[in-house]
């Protein structure tokens, strides 16, 4: 179980983001982002080294607020082979040094991902030891186990797609859309998915998907 504590980081997190964003082709905002919380949620790692969070946060600095999901892990030392990854250092008030990645490209983020799409990993609350996200909905309807490792991660204008060496892919939407209502549309070729709330710029409640599963014929 994660345990959050209640310390300081520096960097923080949205300082980090700040200068990261800008780099990412999903970023449709200025080259000086103003980065508020918006929600997001945490898994757990079986392990108990890596810190797993979904972070999501709105950008005001645009011609248009935008809302983006941005999948993070923390490491007590360096990840080999991913540099490409590293969004930043920062030092952890009872941590100490810690090492912040985009998910997407951390194993444990990708394995602790399929688990919760397949009902194996729990969300847990964003800043909330040991307390279940009720609000994360997760649906897995392909008759296979979802892959746990993914051999490719590439970012598209929208999103960034994970794909598995039998041709399964995680799309994660960065550039997050509200659904209408309650609901969370998915497309028809969905086999899994993963959605929840969110607050916008304007401080009103929103909810949407952050990432679908497919495993066929794709749109």
């Amino acid at each position: 179980m994660a345990v959050i504590h209640r310390t300081t980081v520096k960097p923080t997190k949205l300082e980090l983001l700040t200068a990261w964003l800008p780099t990412r082709p999903w970023y449709a905002g200025s080259p000086a982002p103003e980065l508020t919380k918006a929600g997001g949620f945490r898994l757990d790692d079986p392990n108990g080294e890596v810190g797993i969070e979904f972070m999501i946060v709105n950008d005001a600095s645009g011609p248009h607020p935008a809302t983006y999901l941005v999948p993070l892990t923390y490491r007590a030392a360096p990840l080999g082979g991913t540099d490409h990854a590293l969004v930043g250092t920062m030092e952890h008030g009872v941590l100490g040094p810690r090492w912040a990645y985009d998910g997407c490209h951390d194993p444990v983020f990708v394995a602790q991902s399929a688990a919760l799409i397949d009902g194996r990993a729990e969300p847990q609350a964003q800043s909330v030891s040991d307390t279940p996200d009720r609000e994360i909905t997760r649906s897995h309807t392909a008759p296979a186990p979802v892959p746990t490792a993914f051999t490719t991660a590439r970012d598209t204008a929208r999103a960034t797609e994970l794909t598995a060496g039998d041709g399964t892919l995680l799309r994660l939407h960065r550039l997050l859309t509200p659904a209408p209502g309650d609901g969370a549309p998915l497309p028809p070729t969905a086999a899994g998915h993963v959605a929840g709330p969110w607050h916008q710029p304007d401080g009103s409640r929103a909810r949407g998907v952050f990432a679908v599963l497919h495993t066929g014929a794709r749109d």
